[in-house]
């Protein structure tokens, strides 16, 4: 083989002229979905504005709880899951963003060029889910350590119960929020390959993370509780809470239930890629 992975604005032809005497590896696919991930302004503003969710809405429950004019610590369980309470909500950004990163290329077309580039198909699949895990991961984590840091603080100085790092269940928390705010992206780049359009896919998605969950509490309880905990945003939020509720998942089984959902999906979108046209 001695064709090479793809830049941004490669065509098959310039791709034809740049592969001479390079092959094809899985280091120069991650590395061409890296150029592609930080050329875009779309999605640098799309990790900021999901950065700017996670700390900015738990820097705000925090004054609000800590005003004394939201709804009382207890409600909420613990510190904190105040300080995460921008999660769910960044969890919509960064899942249309991991559409993008799929779906966005058939939208545009320059799929081709890079299946052209990479004609085993399956490793653009993958350097895309490695780009975007990593890169997501770090900046979630920061995020959602800022929040935590920034929101105890807030609650601190208004005399309100805090929380610390080294308080059992806390750091895990924290890890879990980038964990699920990741697999959010990781679900909707899965999706996106999958329906091989952008409006379709954001719909699909948001519906399952958001809208779904909000329908089951419509049933009877015994329904409710039988499907709930095993929706893809409750069993995250299993595993990002200090402290679960009775009905919810274990933070273990949460992390598995939620892991299966990516797995499955990227299973799918990995076969009918090879199968499908670009």
């Amino acid at each position: 083989m001695t064709t090479t992975a793809l830049a941004p604005h490669d065509t098959p032809e310039t791709a034809g002229r740049h592969a001479a005497g390079q092959r094809v590896t899985f280091p120069r696919v991650v590395h061409m979905e890296w150029i592609k991930l930080r050329s875009l302004r779309s999605t640098i503003y799309t990790l900021a504005i999901t950065v700017a969710l996670v700390v900015g809405f738990g820097l705000l429950l925090s004054s609000v709880v800590g005003s004394g004019e939201g709804p009382g610590q207890d409600d909420f369980g613990d510190p904190t899951s105040i300080s995460l309470g921008g999660v769910t909500l960044a969890a919509l950004a960064i899942s249309v963003l991991g559409v993008l990163m799929s779906a966005g290329e058939y939208a545009t077309g320059t799929i081709r060029a890079t299946l052209s580039a990479v004609p085993a198909r399956l490793p653009v699949l993958w350097g895309k889910v490695v780009v975007f895990a990593a890169v997501s991961f770090v900046l979630m984590f920061i995020a959602a350590l800022g929040a935590f840091l920034a929101g105890q603080s807030v609650l601190s100085s208004r005399d309100m119960a805090t929380a610390a790092l080294s308080d059992p269940g806390v750091f895990r928390a924290l890890v879990g929020a980038a964990v699920y705010l990741t697999g959010a992206g990781l679900i909707g780049l899965a999706v996106g390959a999958l329906l091989r359009n952008t409006a379709g896919a954001i719909t699909l998605v948001v519906g399952a993370l958001f809208v779904v969950p909000g329908l089951i509490q419509l049933l009877p309880s015994s329904w409710n509780d039988a499907i709930g905990p095993y929706l893809p945003s409750n069993a995250g939020n299993a595993f990002m809470a200090v402290q679960t509720t009775g009905d919810a998942l274990s933070p273990g089984a949460g992390l598995a239930v939620f892991a299966g959902y990516i797995v499955v999906l990227l299973a799918g979108a990995a076969a009918l890629l090879k199968r499908r046209d670009a």
